[in-house]
C-alpha cells in the first residue's frame, strides 16, 4: 500500500481555485459563506476597528478578514479574522504570512464546525496563538479562549438567547472597547 503524499504550501499556491486552504496536508475547499456568516464577521471587525487605527505605541493591531496563515509546510488555513499586535509586528504582514497571529476569530459555518472547533483550536494552541475566538451565528454564541500555561482556557462565553443577553461586553484582548452583541447578532 502506498503512503498518502501530503500536499504542501507549494501545491496550495499552484491551485487555480482561490477558495481553498491547506489542512493537514490536504487542499480543501473552503465553505461558501452565507449572509449570516459575513454579517457577523464584518460586524465583529467593525466593533474592534479602533484597535486597527492605533499606532504600535498605543496598542494598535493589524486586523484583517479572510487571511491565509502558513503555520508549517502542511498547514495553511484561511482565518475569518486575525490580528497581529503592532508592537510585535510593526510592519503590516504581506501575502500568505508566516507570522503567527496574536488573535484569531472563526465564524462557524455549517458543515465546517470540526475544522474550527477541533483542528484550528489544536493548531493555534500548538503554535501558542494567545487568543482564539469562536462565534456561532445560528446560536448567537461567542466562546473565547486565552492561552494559559501553553493551553487554551475559556476566557469568556455567552449565548444570547434572550434580549437581555444582547449587551455590550469587554472581551480580551480588546478590553478597551465594548463589543455590542446586539449589533453583532442583529437580525439573526
Amino acid at each position: 500500500m502506498e503512503a498518502k503524499k501530503l500536499k504542501t504550501i507549494d501545491d496550495l499556491l499552484l491551485s487555480e481555485d482561490e477558495r481553498v486552504e491547506l489542512i493537514d496536508g490536504e487542499i480543501l475547499q473552503r465553505s461558501l459563506p452565507r449572509f449570516e456568516h459575513g454579517a457577523v464577521q464584518s460586524k465583529t471587525w467593525g466593533e474592534i476597528l479602533p484597535y486597527n487605527k492605533k499606532s504600535h505605541s498605543d496598542g494598535g493591531w493589524w486586523i484583517v478578514t479572510e487571511v491565509s496563515v502558513r503555520y508549517n509546510e502542511h498547514q495553511c488555513p484561511c482565518h475569518d479574522l486575525a490580528g497581529w499586535r503592532k508592537e510585535r509586528v510593526p510592519n503590516m504582514p504581506k501575502g500568505i504570512t508566516e507570522i503567527k497571529p496574536d488573535w484569531v476569530c472563526e465564524v462557524i459555518s455549517p458543515g465546517h464546525e470540526n475544522k474550527d472547533t477541533v483542528h484550528n483550536f489544536l493548531l493555534l494552541q500548538s503554535y501558542q496563538v494567545p487568543y482564539y475566538w469562536i462565534i456561532y451565528p445560528e446560536d448567537k454564541t461567542i466562546i473565547t479562549y486565552i492561552l494559559v500555561d501553553s493551553k487554551y482556557k475559556v476566557d469568556f462565553s455567552i449565548q444570547c438567547k434572550e434580549e437581555k443577553d444582547l449587551k455590550k461586553v469587554n472581551i480580551a484582548p480588546f478590553e478597551d472597547v465594548k463589543i455590542d452583541l446586539s449589533y453583532v447578532f442583529e437580525g439573526l
